[in-house]
């Protein structure tokens, strides 16, 4: 092995992480710590590499621990000293940033300020910085921010209709999000149209999701905005709603900011209309055995995402492709299916049987071959990161 760069996800609660080589992808090794941050619980974290996968816990269940853990295994391995640098992910960049950047304690210190934009996300970040100097002190670390792909974005795209006070003194404005595998995708989607200036919508589906509109390097628009609460249905977050109704939960049922706040990020969405669960793929199974309210989910889920799509080709004039990806959108022939019918007016219509084949990391056009393009493209952020950051070593 030679140059690897280790890949850093932290969260409030957990730190993913994966040894990735930024030519061919690959990881050799990749896990996932977790209940972080709890007190005194223990957490517990898990490798995996090969065939082997191995679980311990973390006595003292902080970050710091975590990452000094990680240092001894790959160190245990032999595999410490081919690691060149480490990338972090990060949530919120602010206006800050428009690209990725080395980190030094001027950017540390930048990305804290955004926590007043992220304060459920950019504190772990911070966090998992330190903790990852404090392990790597000899090792380059980079920040990949979700919001610099989106930077780009005309005024009038990422200004809220409020008094511009708040976005002139406090930087409130929608910034978007998941832009990592935009960039991935956009690219990808180009080099297998031959077109570098491709002008395309693509929809990350996970858990949380987005659409993004992307004109050859950068997005002109998209849907999360000042937080990823915003834009479509998620998994248990509601996506956009009437700006009323939280006023209206704490004025008539006496529901605190915090349960309000609790209710939009993590009762709602697919969870919440279903009242079932958050994950499509069970879903779609109550669907097909009856389910009402699985059904009535999905049809709302599906209805708002056509809606999103058909509303950013307006920042394209058109666009040359469709493209799906995140784990919704590259493994849900049934999401894929019914939000096209839904965009048959605008020249859509899908291949019923290279859609159905298509998942489990497959990439392909499902169109029919009447219809404007519908591709299929798996993302790959942490090799995004992992390029960035060797990118970024080299530059000096």
């Amino acid at each position: 092995m030679s140059n690897w760069v280790l890949v850093v996800n932290c969260g409030s609660s957990s730190v993913k992480f994966a040894l990735v080589d930024p030519e061919s992808g690959n990881e050799s090794f990749h896990g996932i710590a977790e209940r972080l941050g709890q007190g005194s619980q223990a957490g517990e974290i898990t490798y995996q590499y090969g065939d082997e996968k191995e679980r311990h816990s973390l006595p003292d269940g902080k970050h710091e621990q975590a990452l000094a853990d990680i240092v001894e295994k790959l160190h245990s391995l032999g595999w410490l000293e081919q690691v060149v640098a480490v990338g972090h992910r990060v949530v919120h960049g602010g206006e800050y940033f428009s690209d990725s950047v080395r980190i030094d304690e001027n950017v540390r210190d930048k990305i804290a300020d955004c926590i007043r934009l992220a304060p459920l996300h950019n504190p772990a970040h911070v966090i998992g910085i330190d903790a990852a100097k404090a392990a790597f002190p000899d090792l380059p670390q980079v920040a990949v921010f979700d919001t610099a792909f989106h930077q780009y974005m005309p005024e009038h795209a990422y200004l809220y209709a409020l008094p511009y006070e708040m976005y002139r003194e406090h930087g409130i404005r929608r910034y978007g999000f998941h832009g990592t595998s935009f960039r991935y995708v956009a690219v990808r989607t180009q080099t297998l149209l031959d077109n570098a200036n491709a002008k395309l919508v693509i929809a990350h589906l996970g858990n949380g999701g987005s659409v993004a509109a992307v004109d050859g390097e950068h997005s002109l628009d998209t849907t999360m905005g000042l937080t990823p609460l915003e834009g479509l249905v998620h998994g248990t977050r509601s996506g956009d709603i009437d700006p009323a109704i939280p006023y209206l939960l704490t004025e008539q049922f006496a529901m605190d900011a915090k349960a309000v706040n609790d209710m939009l990020w993590k009762e709602s969405g697919l969870l919440g209309l279903s009242e079932l669960s958050n994950d499509c793929r069970t879903l779609e199974q109550a669907m097909d055995e009856g389910n009402e309210a699985a059904k009535r989910a999905l049809d709302v889920y599906i209805y708002r995402l056509a809606k999103h799509i058909a509303g950013q080709m307006v920042a394209l004039g058109g666009t040359d492709a469709l493209v799906f990806t995140g784990g919704i959108g590259e493994n849900s022939s049934y999401v894929r299916a019914e939000v096209v019918k839904l965009l048959a007016f605008m020249g859509f219509a899908l291949d019923s049987a290279k859609n159905e084949a298509t998942n489990r990391g497959a990439e392909a056009n499902i169109a029919s071959a009447q219809s404007r393009p519908v591709w299929v493209v798996p993302t790959n952020e942490e090799l995004m990161i992992a390029r960035d950051t060797v990118r970024l070593m080299e530059q000096g």
